[in-house]
C-alpha cells in the first residue's frame, strides 16, 4: 500500500512541475517573448504628478528601441515616457534580446497629427484636416473636445478651428502670417493644445505644425521635397505604411503643411 501511496504522489508531483507556467522570457525553453504594452493604441492620461509612463506587459533582457523618432522610451526597461513622446503617431517598439533575437511590435500614440502636402490655393485646396490616432479612417470625436486651448494659434494668425481642429490655410495667408506679401520659402511654426473626448480623459495634448508658402510648385525648396519623399517613403506614421527606413532618416515631426499659391 505505501508503494502505491507513494508512486501516486510522485506522478503528482511531476504532473505539477510539468504544468507550471514557465517565464515568459526564459530563453533557455525557446518561449517566444510576446513584446507588448497591453494595447495597440497608448492614451495619455492625467496623473497626479510628473509625467505618465507605460511599461512592456513582460520585462525581458537586452535593449529596447523606438522608430521613428519622437518617441521617449527606456533602453532597459522598455519604458515609454507617453507625456514626453510626439503623440498622435504610429511607432515600431523593437526589442533585441542578448543573443540578438529581434521582437517587434506597432503601437500609436493617441492624438492628432497633419499630413505632410501641398495645398492649392488656387484649387480651392485649403482646408488641413486633422488625422486621429495614426490613421484616416479613424473619426475624431469632437463632442466634447477642444482644440487650440489657450488660443496660442489662433493668435498668431493659423485660423484652427477650435471645435474640430481643422486649419484654413487661406485664412491663414489673408491673416498675415507671411506678412503682407508672402515670400516664397517663408514658414512659420505653431503650437495647437488641445483636449479630445476619449479614453485619455481629455488630458492635455499638443502638436506642433510647420506652414510654408510657395507662389507655385517650381519655387518649393529642393531640400523640403527631399523631406516630403522621406516621410512618404517611411509611411510607418500612419496605418498601413511600411517600416523599411533607417531610423536616423526619419524624422515625423513637425508635420510639414505646405501652401501653393498657384
Amino acid at each position: 500500500m505505501r508503494t502505491y501511496l507513494f508512486i501516486f504522489f510522485a506522478l503528482v508531483a511531476f504532473s505539477w512541475i510539468g504544468c507550471k507556467p514557465q517565464s515568459a522570457t526564459d530563453d533557455t525553453n525557446n518561449i517566444p517573448y510576446n513584446l507588448t504594452y497591453g494595447d495597440s493604441i497608448i492614451y495619455l492620461r492625467p496623473v497626479a504628478s510628473g509625467d505618465y509612463v507605460v511599461y512592456p506587459s513582460t520585462r525581458k533582457e537586452g535593449v529596447y528601441t523606438g522608430f521613428p523618432e519622437g518617441i521617449e522610451i527606456d533602453a532597459v526597461t522598455g519604458a515609454i515616457n507617453v507625456s514626453k513622446s510626439e503623440t498622435g503617431l504610429r511607432y515600431r517598439i523593437t526589442h533585441t534580446a542578448l543573443d540578438g533575437k529581434k521582437t517587434e511590435t506597432n503601437l500609436v500614440l493617441s492624438g492628432i497629427t497633419f499630413s505632410d502636402k501641398f495645398y492649392n490655393l488656387s484649387q480651392n485646396d485649403s482646408l488641413c484636416l486633422p488625422i486621429y490616432n495614426a490613421s484616416e479612417a479613424r473619426a475624431l470625436p469632437l463632442s466634447g473636445s477642444n482644440f487650440d486651448e489657450g488660443n496660442n494659434a489662433n493668435s498668431g494668425g493659423c485660423s484652427v478651428r477650435t471645435e474640430n481642429g481643422s486649419i484654413n490655410l487661406a485664412q491663414c495667408v489673408r491673416n498675415g502670417v507671411f506678412g503682407n506679401t508672402p515670400q516664397n520659402d517663408s514658414r512659420r511654426d505653431f503650437d495647437i493644445n488641445y483636449r479630445i473626448n476619449d479614453a485619455s480623459g481629455k488630458s492635455l495634448n499638443k502638436i506642433r505644425v510647420r506652414i510654408y508658402y510657395y507662389t507655385s510648385m517650381a519655387t518649393v525648396a529642393p531640400d523640403l521635397m527631399q523631406t516630403l519623399l522621406d516621410r512618404q517613403t517611411g509611411g510607418v506614421f500612419l496605418r498601413g505604411g511600411t517600416v523599411e527606413m533607417a531610423a536616423q532618416t526619419a524624422k515625423p515631426r513637425p508635420p510639414c503643411v505646405i501652401i501653393i499659391a498657384n
